[in-house]
């Protein structure tokens, strides 16, 4: 599929895009703002959890809050890149104080399905993916004030990872790392070392200039900590996929690699919350939610 044409609306305003960072999980949440008028999204927020406790907190969020509040922008939309294994997601609390619509990638039932199952989640958790507004289909649009952005799916690292265009910006999700990094994990459930292959395609076959937004980076060899390159940047100096590198080859090393990474700190509450859009399980009788942690599954 050639991206070019497949994706890229006619009409084009690029976003300016703020850079919000939170430490504990290495996962960079952005504003996405139309330059002609005061609409703007919010991609991948994040809750502050401290896992030790169980205790939330919102200081990411507010930042988030009061930027947008003191330029006075009006959000359109939450966007989830997908269900995140690292940190829970403050959009619920966000669309309380600055409303706006929540959407994910459809493939949500998939990954709702799947851990549905491994959780054991009663009759009560929907599978249908009703906890979010809006279910998005490879090639869907939807506007940010005047600007069109286009969701493409980009499955593998999990079945409903979704590369979010804005004009000459790719939000990325986790699907690829700065060019030092590489690209994503693929031994979640439902992921795929060679879905992810055939994903990165994708966005390696915008125009050279796109601006890529990383959802992480975790500073390698000491680096400082970066969420920002290009199409051109990745087609020359990524150093998991590149033009050398065939999809075998590609497959053999993820699926090597993957063996050996530990699981992310927070995956257990973080799949349980965001699956459901980013609420926690509910209240029980003694009016306390609570988090399952299965025994010897992964």
């Amino acid at each position: 599929m050639n991206s070019r044409v497949a994706y890229l609306p006619k009409e084009q305003i690029n976003p300016e895009v703020a850079v919000f960072f939170d430490a504990q999980s290495n996962t960079f949440s952005y504003v996405v703002m139309d330059p002609t008028t005061n609409a703007c999204a919010i991609i991948d927020s994040v809750l502050n959890f401290d896992y030790p406790s169980g205790h939330t907190s919102f200081t990411g969020a507010d930042a988030i809050r009061e930027y947008i509040q003191s330029r006075g922008l009006q959000v359109e939309w939450h966007i989830e890149t997908h269900v995140h294994a690292d940190h829970l997601s403050a959009a619920p609390y966000l669309q309380k104080h600055l409303g706006g619509k929540l959407a994910i990638g459809k493939e949500i039932t998939t990954v709702q399905q799947t851990f549905g199952k491994l959780f054991n989640e009663g009759s009560e958790f929907q599978l249908d993916g009703s906890q979010f507004d809006c279910l998005l289909s490879d090639g869907d649009t939807y506007r940010i004030g005047n600007m069109t952005a286009t969701a493409i799916h980009t499955p593998g690292h999990t079945p409903a990872c979704m590369v979010h265009l804005v004009g000459d910006a790719a939000f990325v999700g986790d699907t690829i790392f700065m060019p030092d990094a590489g690209t994503a994990r693929a031994d979640f459930p439902g992921g795929s070392a060679a879905q992810l292959y055939n994903s990165v395609q994708k966005i390696l076959a915008l125009p050279t200039d796109t601006r890529l937004y990383l959802c992480h980076d975790y500073g390698p060899n000491g680096r400082e900590v970066d969420y920002q390159t290009t199409v051109a940047q990745q087609r020359q100096n990524n150093i998991h996929i590149n033009s050398a590198i065939s999809e075998a080859q590609f497959v053999q090393m993820r699926e090597t690699r993957d063996k050996t990474l530990s699981m992310p700190t927070l995956i257990m509450p973080a799949i349980q919350t965001n699956m459901r859009g980013g609420h926690l399980p509910t209240v029980e009788s003694n009016g306390v939610a609570y988090l399952k942690v299965p025994v010897n599954v992964f």
